[in-house]
């Protein structure tokens, strides 16, 4: 019997049109093995998600860009065919944002954790986040937020070269625009060529200091906030591998205890009032030892599912538990569980697994997204590659080459991405093919 109220259905909410998003999928899967109608609002069209036997139902998302009474129209609509109480679940930063700033719209139709409305967005916004850091005397890489592209300039040569650039709000970057959310410079003239596309971009551009990356400096921590304001669910774990290597989303992770990461968490969350799932990333500085806090997405990370425990319960599990004022029952942490992305890390999908591993797209139990994914994979890998091979191709632009280094490889011209070590192609081919870029915690190489 499930411990969850199977009377009550889930709604994903999806506005980002990346048809890669496992994260969406594993809460797709957690909540339909327990039972749960499980309502998808996301661009299905040829995603591999909505492949899953889990899913109950598929409803048109939102447009990119949508004003706050479209995704109000959107949900009513849903709510309507659904005829009851739903919990419901953003998956991106968008979704989570409006879905905050809309509470009292969606009630009572849907189901959501009582917080300030405007917390999302101010903590999802990397400026406001290095203010909200100050302010909670939690570690942040030193950032500037220039107001000219003379400023961007000079921010360079304050902070040091090479400089972390980001836009302060990543999910309003348009797609095909070919800008990245984060991005490493190593001139004043990279940041002053940026900074002079932030109307492009749609928000601020912001420079921060840089470390490198290293062996145990990238962590995350997933967790949910209960009523209450207490931690529940989720955990510390260690990024092993990232793609792009070095600055880009969890490929291989591990669930690793770390009370110093566990203590920041709880401690800002406390702090803000934060209520419902989040997602933290952490860089420890490699000369000082200390967690520098990079990005807070309120909303679950894409590789949630590392932390289900003992009992089942993950950070989906427990927010439906909550708002159906079940109670959360924890099994114990299973520390050493691993969580792959196999089209990132194919190789690191078929090693042995000790202590328990979880994939992002394949399941004995649900197999139709993994094959579905497969099969798009392959075929985004085989245009690009033809795409490579024609005459007359342009080449990659140099400010790409910057986003795909690895830290300390020489600024001169990256070998081809489909040599990368374990990736063997699949993922260099991935990483130029138009895919939205903003991706489940893309991140910086800063501390």
């Amino acid at each position: 019997m499930s411990l969850l109220d199977i009377r009550v259905p889930a709604v994903l909410l999806r506005i980002d049109r990346n048809p890669f998003h496992h994260g969406t999928l594993g809460a797709v899967r957690s909540l339909g093995r327990a039972g749960v109608d499980v309502h998808l609002v996301a661009d299905s069209t040829g995603s591999p998600v909505g492949r899953s036997r889990f899913v109950r139902q598929l409803h048109p998302p939102p447009a990119p860009g949508a004003s706050a009474a479209e995704i109000v129209a959107v949900l009513r609509r849903v709510a309507t065919r659904i005829a009851r109480p739903a919990v419901l679940i953003p998956m991106d930063d968008a979704s989570a944002i409006a879905v905050g700033r809309l509470r009292e719209d969606l009630a009572p139709s849907y189901l959501l954790p009582h917080q300030p409305a405007l917390l999302p967005e101010r903590v999802a916004d990397k400026a406001e986040l290095a203010q909200v850091c100050a302010a909670a005397g939690i570690p942040h890489p030193q950032t500037l937020v220039p107001d000219s592209a003379e400023q961007a300039a000079a921010a360079v040569w304050r902070l040091g070269l090479p400089v972390v650039a980001k836009w302060s709000r990543p999910w309003l970057v348009p797609a095909g625009s070919g800008l990245r959310s984060t991005v490493v410079v190593r001139s004043a003239r990279e940041a002053r060529e940026l900074f002079l596309r932030a109307d492009e971009a749609g928000s601020r551009l912001l420079l921060q200091e840089f470390l490198p990356p290293g062996p145990d400096r990238d962590w995350f921590f997933h967790g949910y906030a209960d009523r209450t304001g207490a931690v529940r669910a989720g955990g510390p774990g260690r990024k092993q591998r990232a793609w792009p290597r070095g600055a880009g989303l969890t490929a291989v992770g591990l669930w690793t205890p770390n009370p110093q990461v566990q203590g920041l968490a709880e401690r800002l969350t406390g702090e803000l009032g934060f209520r419902g799932i989040f997602d933290l990333d952490f860089r420890r500085c490699g000369s000082t030892g200390r967690y520098h806090l990079l990005d807070f997405n309120p909303r679950p990370g894409a590789q949630f599912r590392l932390f289900a425990d003992s009992a089942g319960l993950d950070v989906v599990r427990a927010l439906h538990l909550d708002l159906t004022h079940r109670p959360l029952t924890a099994g114990a942490p299973l520390a050493g569980r691993a969580f792959v992305v196999e089209n990132y890390a194919p190789l690191s999908a078929l090693r042995p697994a000790p202590r328990g591993r979880e994939l992002a797209w394949s399941a004995p139990d649900d197999r139709g997204p993994g094959l579905a994914m497969w099969a798009l994979w392959c075929r985004h890998v085989a245009g690009r590659l033809l795409g490579r091979l024609r005459p007359g191709t342009a080449p990659v632009p140099r400010s790409a080459s910057v986003v795909v280094r690895q830290a300390g490889e020489p600024a001169g011209e990256r070998r081809p991405a489909v040599l990368d070590e374990e990736l063997s192609g699949v993922s260099g081919a991935a990483s130029l093919s138009g895919l939205p870029d903003r991706s489940d915690d893309e991140k910086a190489s800063s501390c």
